[in-house]
């Protein structure tokens, strides 16, 4: 997948672009119903299968927003957008200024002067330009304008999914990974690096990797604990994470501590991809570290229960 920063950077084929637009934060099933058509009419007509995003989110610039949570950091969607197939990836910086391009404007400059669109495919409620004034009306009159063909991917066909980015927040604020892994069409992850904790699992015979995401805006899901799979040198292993403030030892503030089964070794420093697979309960407070041992080893034996129950290919 080639990847640009700036539209500005783009380059087409000769015949040019089929694009869509959007912030895809999730990458769920329906932002793939959408681009499932987009590589379908790019190959059909030999176009470059071209999506446009923007980064930072809308709202996080225009609104100061810092409470904002977003389902993948941008490593992350680029990550999806690959495994996805798509051909080129335009990232475009999100700004106040970028905010005031009218919607002839975008459609004129970006879309056709840049990006050489002769496709483009939309869902059925998109909206673009300033104060979100363009729809697909505008877009189907500029079409005939500027030559482009348009798509518009139906209501039914969306909501046939029954999927938002806003469900799969909640989903995860309430801990509901099921759910949520359920509507994004693959397990929730958290990604960042491995950094030195206070070392209290060694002292409980359950070492953990302690996980820093540089990301404020990304979503963590609610406290708990989590059984999970992540790949070490190509090998994939599986855990148990706790999500939480640790009240045993009355800790002040958030971590992200995992416990990998049947692991020996030194991970700090290291960068680590870890997907929730299940929940297996809420963050507790007990009476003694030797109570909390013995759930972290219930916990355990919960978690290779769970990972045996999953259909091996």
């Amino acid at each position: 997948m080639k990847i640009f920063h700036s539209y500005k950077a783009f380059k087409s084929n000769k015949k040019g672009s089929a694009v869509t637009i959007g912030t895809f934060d999730g990458l769920h099933m329906g932002h793939k119903k959408i681009l499932t058509q987009l590589k379908a009419h790019s190959k059909q007509h030999n176009l470059d299968a071209v999506v446009f995003t923007l980064f930072p989110h809308p709202r996080m610039v225009l609104q100061d927003n810092d409470t904002l949570k977003l389902l993948n950091t941008i490593d992350e969607r680029i990550a999806l957008f690959e495994e996805f197939g798509i051909n080129c990836l335009v990232i475009e910086a999100f700004s106040k200024d970028f905010s005031r391009l009218s919607a002839l404007d975008f459609v004129r400059n970006i879309l056709v002067n840049h990006l050489n669109t002769k496709l483009l495919i939309v869902g059925y409620d998109h909206q673009f330009g300033r104060n979100r004034e363009g729809d697909f009306d505008q877009l189907k009159e500029y079409s005939e304008l500027y030559n482009y063909e348009i798509v518009q991917i139906a209501q039914q066909d969306i909501e046939d999914v029954a999927v938002s980015s806003t469900k799969i927040r909640a989903a995860l604020a309430n801990g509901n990974i099921t759910t949520a892994n359920k509507y994004l069409g693959y397990h929730y992850m958290l990604s960042g690096k491995v950094i030195k904790g206070q070392g209290l699992g060694k002292t409980l015979d359950f070492p953990t990797v302690n996980l820093h995401i540089e990301e404020s805006y990304k979503l963590i899901p609610k406290t708990g604990v989590y059984v999970i799979k992540t790949a070490v040198k190509g090998k994939t292993l599986y855990g148990i994470m706790n999500i939480g403030f640790r009240p045993t030892v009355n800790g002040k503030n958030q971590t992200i501590e995992t416990y990998l089964l049947d692991f020996k070794g030194d991970l700090y420093g290291k960068k680590l991809k870890i997907y929730l697979l299940y929940r297996l309960r809420d963050e507790l407070k007990f009476a003694s570290l030797q109570e909390l041992k013995i759930q972290i080893k219930s916990d355990a034996l919960a978690a290779r229960k769970y990972i045996d129950s999953i259909p091996k290919n």
